[in-house]
């Protein structure tokens, strides 16, 4: 085979083949010879606009494939860098995370959250102290009724025959007798 008889086009359905003008195998179909992959050429699409998108293809996927190798040393490198400035992915999660809620913070709906639970806490504390008063106020008018003041008067009456004298000495008298009786003298 001579060098210079061989297509050297490699989006070519013919090549490797010889060119020969004697008939030998230029009249055989060559399977595959419309489209490369057995496929019928598009509607309104001839042969050299087909040759020319497939030669066009071939040049963006071999850039496509350089450019991921070039991507790929970058993020070699920039890990590389990174290591040396002793960043690591925990680092940089941390610095992410502190500067998104500082974005957050910095947003109007945090500001205003922020206000509007301010101020529902201030109104909150605000009713709690105006009904622990009003609690208190009708609990000290509830001690100085007369049901009340009966009340205190038969539990101290009770509490001087469930528990007697004083262990100390001094008797434990109920809150209506002024001179306790002593019933059992102390030790």
């Amino acid at each position: 085979m001579d060098p210079a008889g061989q297509d050297i086009n490699l989006n070519s359905p013919n090549k490797g083949l010889p060119v020969e003008n004697s008939g030998g195998l230029s009249d055989v179909p060559v399977e595959g010879a419309l489209g490369n992959s057995g496929n019928p050429l598009p509607p309104g699409l001839t042969e050299e606009e087909a040759e020319e998108l497939r030669t066009e293809l071939g040049k963006v996927e071999e850039e496509i494939s350089t450019l991921r190798q070039v991507l790929l040393a970058k993020e070699k490198h920039a890990l590389a860098l990174k290591r040396k400035l002793g960043l690591s992915p925990l680092n940089e999660l941390k610095q992410n995370l502190s500067k998104s809620w500082q974005d957050v913070q910095t947003s109007n709906a945090y500001k205003k959250t922020q206000e509007t639970l301010s101020q529902a806490g201030q109104k909150t504390t605000a009713a709690i102290t105006t009904m622990s008063s009003a609690i208190s106020r009708k609990l000290g008018d509830m001690r100085n009724s007369a049901t009340f003041k009966s009340f205190e008067d038969k539990v101290g009456n009770l509490k001087y025959k469930v528990v007697g004298p004083r262990g100390d000495g001094s008797t434990a008298g109920s809150p209506t007798d002024s001179t306790p009786t002593q019933e059992n003298p102390p030790f």
